[in-house]
């Protein structure tokens, strides 16, 4: 499992473990959680640009998109239920 850091709005640093990672209608996303084993909060991310040294995502809200990558995610990673 990948451990990233990501640069959050107001400066702060949060580090996530990249649980899989997706491609929805030509956009990429990401199933990212906050403990790397066990039952730690999950975030399903979009990317919403990309630069060479630096690509910026955004958490998926829209419930509709939401319900749609769930089982994309949920097929990709056996053991696990979201939503």
């Amino acid at each position: 499992m990948e451990k990233t850091s990501f640069t959050m709005d107001d400066g702060s640093e949060a580090v996530f473990y990249v649980l899989e990672q997706t491609k929805l209608q030509g956009d990429n996303y990401i199933l990212v959680t906050d403990v790397p084993e066990g039952d730690g909060e999950a975030l399903i991310l979009k990317e919403i640009s990309s630069e060479k040294k630096e690509t910026v995502y955004e958490p998926v809200a829209d419930e509709k998109l939401l319900s749609a990558l769930a089982p994309v995610f949920e097929g990709l990673l056996e053991d696990i239920k979201l939503i």
